[in-house]
């Protein structure tokens, strides 16, 4: 386990935010969606590239609540710009199954 500093920690901007849209992305090379979510008034509405057609359906992923790092930059995945990092942890077969709040909470909120 590598450890960072608090001061490091605190540089990761992890958000709550709610998913708008989804469809399967075509051009990916391996499995996966693209995902528009609301991350809120000052953020607005992003956009990224994610595996999680394993545990998940376009239709199952509107309206779930999401936790998303917002600010690593953007990176073009197969001429699509993802925008933030759609967060989960890997199931016993590698499967991303995603982190949400619970209770929902605002969008936009940051974890501390």
């Amino acid at each position: 386990m590598t450890k960072i500093t608090w001061e490091e920690f605190e540089r990761v901007d992890l958000r709550s935010g709610t998913i708008v849209k989804a469809e399967i992305f075509s051009k990916a090379r391996k499995p996966a969606y693209k995902i528009w979510a609301d991350f809120g008034s000052e953020l607005g509405v992003l956009q990224t590239s994610a595996q999680v057609t394993v545990h998940y359906s376009t239709e199952s992923l509107m309206g779930r609540s999401i936790v998303g790092c917002v600010n690593l930059g953007e990176k073009n995945i197969g001429g699509f710009i993802s925008q933030f990092l759609l967060v989960g942890f890997a199931d016993e077969q590698g499967a991303v199954c995603l982190i949400n709040p619970e209770p929902q909470v605002p969008n936009g909120q940051k974890l501390f």
